[in-house]
């Protein structure tokens, strides 16, 4: 694959401000990903500012312990249109390392109760060390567009 992100965009039925509270809700975020890899917030804190570190229990079978645990680090917060996060995890030490990968989701605005979300997965700093050891993107074509709905689902039940 020559690309190194992929993206899919969905129209919401939903306020931009509603949508990105959603997104700003790390315990939303099992709901909204829809792989069942995403288990639990243990960071509860809405995501309010860039740096920020939120934690995330975790589950994939081709884990070596199944259960583990991201750490996440905000690198785009500009409410109510951006917000994307970097994973990574802890070393021993509490030292956080990341792998070069990011989730971004763009909100435009179609008017006072409608929203264009793009969801984005970039791969383009995952170094090469990384990249011999897992496939990129790590999910199927349908997942972004997927999780999307998710999103689109819980949004407008609130």
């Amino acid at each position: 694959m020559d690309q190194e992100n992929v993206s899919a965009t969905l129209t919401v039925a939903v306020p931009a401000a509603k949508m990105f509270a959603v997104l700003a809700d790390p315990t939303a975020h099992p709901a909204i990903d829809g792989t069942g890899w995403v288990r639990e917030a243990v960071d509860r804190a809405p995501l309010s500012e860039v740096g920020q570190v939120f934690r995330m229990d975790m589950y994939h079978p081709n884990h070596p312990d199944g259960d583990y645990r991201m750490a996440n680090k905000v690198q785009v917060l500009d409410a109510p249109h951006a917000i994307g996060w970097l994973p990574g995890q802890e070393n021993g030490d509490g030292h956080l390392e990341f792998g070069g990968w990011i989730w971004r989701y763009d909100l435009a605005p179609l008017g006072p109760s409608e929203t264009e979300v793009t969801l984005t997965y970039d791969w383009s700093a995952v170094p090469q060390a990384i990249r011999e050891h897992f496939q990129f993107p790590p999910f199927g074509p349908d997942h972004l567009t997927n999780s999307l709905r998710h999103l689109a689902e819980l949004a407008s039940g609130r």
